[in-house]
């Protein structure tokens, strides 16, 4: 079983969410993200997808791109701002869809499982899509989007 832990989020001001807000990086590509961030310089896309703010045409896997991801990053957490939780909690949210309803934790979790397989990876993972965060992360110093991981519905998961 993986184990998970609390940590400290960086967030905007409850008045700033929504235009921090934004979808996740590998739902939309690069001419689709640079249109939903158009006019909005809070727009999580200008961290999670920079290339929006480069020439178009540059290789989305260039230095540049990750130097911009962390340059944008910087100026969101001092600009916009993004605050640091004073304590470290675990985060619920709900996603619907339709009649599905899903309900998952927000927490931190052992790359070290990842890599042991106790987390099992999903079949469709790429090595360039891994690498690609993983460089991203090193970049910004900064785990910013989420992994999803699921789990058997087991009535004593979570003790209180």
């Amino acid at each position: 079983m993986a184990i998970i832990r609390p940590f400290n989020a960086l967030r905007p001001q409850a008045e700033r969410a929504p235009q921090v807000a934004a979808v996740p990086y590998d739902v939309v590509n690069t001419e689709e993200a640079r249109a939903l961030a158009s006019g909005n310089p809070w727009s999580f896309l200008h961290v999670s997808r920079p290339e929006i703010d480069l020439p178009a045409g540059t290789p989305i896997y260039s230095d540049e791109v990750y130097a911009k991801a962390a340059n944008n990053f910087a100026r969101l957490i001092t600009e916009c701002p993004l605050t640091v939780e004073e304590t470290p909690n675990l985060y619920l949210y709900r996603l619907i869809m339709g009649n599905h309803e899903q309900i998952g934790v927000v927490a931190c979790c052992s790359v070290d499982e990842y890599d042991r397989d106790i987390i099992r990876k999903h079949e469709r993972t790429r090595r360039d899509k891994e690498d690609d965060r993983t460089r991203h992360i090193m970049a910004l110093r900064a785990q910013t989007g989420p992994v999803l991981l699921t789990y058997r519905d087991r009535p004593k998961l979570i003790r209180w």
